[in-house]
């Protein structure tokens, strides 16, 4: 493979820009684990760092480096005389982060009905009109992230820093399985979910909150249970 094929290969990846030294690494670790919880490198696909390095514009070194990182992050596999590949997909791993979500985020939910300011409930009603219009027009990548805002807004709005880098920290499987699951029809379904949601936080019911955000968060461990079934060779199941 010669480079023109090695950057064609590798398209999603766009070169780093030259930044302060001693940087490289840390750019090429953000934009591998980008790719990755993307889906752009498929569960189970070895990484061509060859293609990486023409992609990127680096060398191999920080590549490696970068590697090295994202396994110890469980999004990377080396495999010794094989290469690195895109981690398939540990259930176990995904269930645990779940559990870790919804410890949190219902208990999130149950103090946002009870404190979360006007202008913060105002940001949530907005960010559900989008999100309406993003299912309406199909756009998958737009929903995603009106998504992610959705669960910001709540986070940020009590002002609760430590428990959001929890959430954050452990969202980069979860996020691989989100976009693995992401449907029209489960895009519709989270939208109504989301209602639920507001609602309850609309008439400042913490408990009915707080059961919402569960079976919010209990409705994709229950369709990533049939998802993993159909498609055993994305996933660990261990």
């Amino acid at each position: 493979m010669d480079a023109f094929d090695k950057r064609k290969y590798y398209e999603f990846l766009t070169p780093l820009e030259r930044g302060p030294r001693g940087n490289t690494t840390e750019q090429v670790e953000r934009s591998l684990r980008a790719a990755i919880v993307d889906l752009e490198f498929a569960p189970g696909e070895f990484i061509d760092k060859g293609a990486v390095c023409v992609a990127l514009g680096v060398s191999r070194f920080p590549i490696s480096e970068a590697l090295t990182r994202l396994a110890t992050e469980g999004l990377v596999e080396i495999l010794p005389q094989r290469g690195s590949r895109a981690a398939r997909i540990r259930l176990s791993e995904i269930q645990e982060s779940m559990l870790i979500r919804q410890a949190l985020e219902c208990m999130v939910a149950e103090k946002a009905a009870e404190h979360l300011s006007a202008a913060d409930m105002e940001a949530l009603r907005e960010n559900l009109l989008a999100q309406q219009e993003a299912v309406e027009r199909g756009d998958r990548p737009g929903f995603y992230a009106l998504d992610l805002q959705f669960h910001a807004i709540l986070v940020e709005g009590l002002n609760l820093p430590r428990v959001a880098a929890v959430i954050d920290a452990s969202r980069a499987n979860i996020d691989r399985v989100r976009r693995l699951l992401s449907s029209p029809r489960r895009h519709t379904v989270t939208l109504a979910e989301h209602r639920e949601i507001f609602h309850a936080l609309e008439t400042r019911n913490s408990h009915a909150a707080h059961k919402a955000m569960a079976a919010h968060l209990q409705a994709v461990m229950d369709e990533l249970g049939r998802f993993s079934a159909e498609h055993a060779d994305v996933f660990v199941h261990s």
